[in-house]
C-alpha cells in the first residue's frame, strides 16, 4: 500500500513540475477545488513544496525533480537576501526542507552556507526580555511581540542543525529556552495543547493561552497538537532531554485517543461534531511522522510503543484509503480534506501542501525508512 501511495504522488508531482517550473509554489487550494494556488516564494508554506521535490528524487532518481528543487533552493536564495516575506518564525519551514535538504543530499556547501544564514535570521525572532522566539510580526508588536506558537517547535531544529555544523552554543540555547518554555506554558496538564501564549514584552511574566486558528481559546487545535507531537520529539532527537520524549509520548496518546472511527483527525478535537465538521488530514499527517520518530526513540519494552504503533497504522491505512488522491490524475493534491483556517474561512476543506508533504514523508518513512529532512 505504502509504495503504490509513494508512486502515485511522484506521478503527480512531476506534473506538478510541468505547472509550477521552478519559481512558482503552491500554497493551498480553494472552495476544494482541484488545483492548487500558487505564489512565487512569498508564503511561509513553500519549503513543503521543495521537501516533495527532494523526497521524489531520492526516491525515483529522476533529475526531473532535483532540477527542479535546485531551482526552488535559488528562489529561497533570493528571498533570503531580499528579505521578502521572512517577518516570522516558520523560517524553519522555509529553509530545512529546502537548502538544507540539498545539503543532505547533494553535500552543496553553498545551500548549506544559505542554511546557516537562514538559521541566523531565525536568530533575529529571538526576544531575551521575555525569553521567547516571537512568532509573528517586528519586535515590540503590541499583540504579537510577546506571543509564541505551538507550530514554531517544528523550526528549532534548524536551530539545533546550525549547532551541530558550528558549534557555536547561540543556536543551540535559544533553541532549548524556547522548547523549554512552549512545553511549561502549551502543553496543558490533560496533555492537550494551547495553540498559542502570550507573555509580558519587558518582564517575560505569562499572561494567558489563546488560539488563532482554533475553535476557541480553551480547546485543542488539532494540527497544533500534531506540531506538538512531531516537534518535542526532534527537540529530543538533538538534545536527549527525556523530558521532551515524555512530552511528545503524551500529547501522541492524547491524539490517537480522540480521534474519530475513521482515524483521521476533525480540524479542532473540542468543536461539535455535526455534518459538514471540517476535517484536518494534514494533522494526522503530521502526528504520523511524528509518531514514527517518537517511536525510534522508546525502548521496546515502553507500554505506550503497542498503542501509538496501532494508531499510527489505522490512521496512515485510512489517510492513503480514504482521504488520498489516489489514481485520481484530475487533481494536484495528494491528499482531500485538509484545513488551513477553518474559523478564518481560509480553505476549510482543500489541498494544503503541508498535508501533502507529511504525507508523503510518513509514506517514505514506512516504505523507505526515510527521516525526513529535520536532521542529518
Amino acid at each position: 500500500m505504502w509504495k503504490q501511495a509513494i508512486e502515485d504522488a511522484a506521478r503527480k508531482a512531476a506534473r506538478n513540475i510541468d505547472k509550477y517550473g521552478g519559481d512558482q509554489f503552491p500554497h493551498v487550494s480553494s472552495d476544494g477545488g482541484i488545483k492548487y494556488n500558487l505564489n512565487p516564494n512569498t508564503d511561509w508554506t513553500d519549503g513543503f513544496w521543495t521537501g516533495i521535490l527532494w523526497l521524489c528524487y531520492e526516491y525515483t532518481g529522476d533529475t526531473k525533480f532535483r532540477d527542479t528543487a535546485r531551482a526552488n533552493v535559488e528562489s529561497f536564495r533570493k528571498r533570503l537576501e531580499a528579505k521578502t516575506n521572512l517577518d516570522h518564525h516558520d523560517i524553519g519551514f522555509l529553509y530545512s526542507l529546502s537548502s538544507k535538504a540539498q545539503w543532505m543530499i547533494e553535500k552543496d556547501e553553498a545551500a548549506r552556507q544559505l542554511t546557516l544564514r537562514a538559521a541566523d535570521h531565525l536568530l533575529t525572532r529571538w526576544r531575551p526580555k521575555s525569553r521567547i522566539i516571537q512568532a509573528w510580526g517586528p519586535e515590540g508588536h503590541e499583540q504579537n511581540g510577546g506571543r509564541i506558537i505551538i507550530d514554531c517547535l517544528m523550526n528549532l531544529p534548524l536551530l539545533y542543525w546550525a549547532y551541530e555544523q558550528t558549534g557555536d552554543e547561540k543556536y543551540r540555547e535559544v533553541a532549548t529556552l524556547h522548547a523549554d518554555k512552549s512545553r511549561r506554558f502549551l502543553v496543558r496538564g490533560d496533555d492537550s495543547s494551547y495553540h498559542t501564549f502570550y507573555f509580558d514584552q519587558e518582564t517575560g511574566d505569562a499572561i494567558r493561552g489563546g488560539t488563532h486558528q482554533g475553535y476557541r481559546d480553551g480547546s485543542t487545535w488539532t494540527r497544533g497538537q500534531a506540531w506538538g507531537v512531531y516537534g518535542f520529539a526532534l527537540s529530543y532527537r538533538y538534545t536527549k532531554n527525556p523530558l521532551y520524549l515524555d512530552t511528545s509520548k503524551r500529547l501522541a496518546r492524547y491524539f490517537l485517543s480522540r480521534l474519530p472511527e475513521d482515524d483521521v483527525a476533525y480540524w479542532d478535537f473540542d468543536v461539535p461534531v455535526e455534518a459538514g465538521t471540517s476535517r484536518d488530514s494534514s494533522a494526522s499527517a503530521i502526528t504520523a511522522c511524528g509518531i514514527l520518530e517518537l517511536l525510534g526513540h522508546l525502548e521496546p519494552n515502553d507500554p505506550a510503543r503497542a498503542e501509538l504503533e496501532d494508531g499510527l497504522r489505522r490512521s496512515m491505512k485510512s489517510l492513503v484509503a480514504n482521504y488520498s488522491t489516489m489514481n485520481d490524475d484530475g487533481v494536484e493534491g495528494l491528499l482531500k480534506h485538509g484545513s488551513y483556517h477553518v474559523r478564518g474561512g481560509l480553505s476549510p476543506d482543500d489541498f494544503v501542501i503541508w498535508g501533502d508533504y507529511y504525507y508523503l514523508e510518513a509514506l517514505m518513512r514506512l516504505e523507505k525508512g526515510h527521516k525526513g529532512y529535520w536532521y542529518e
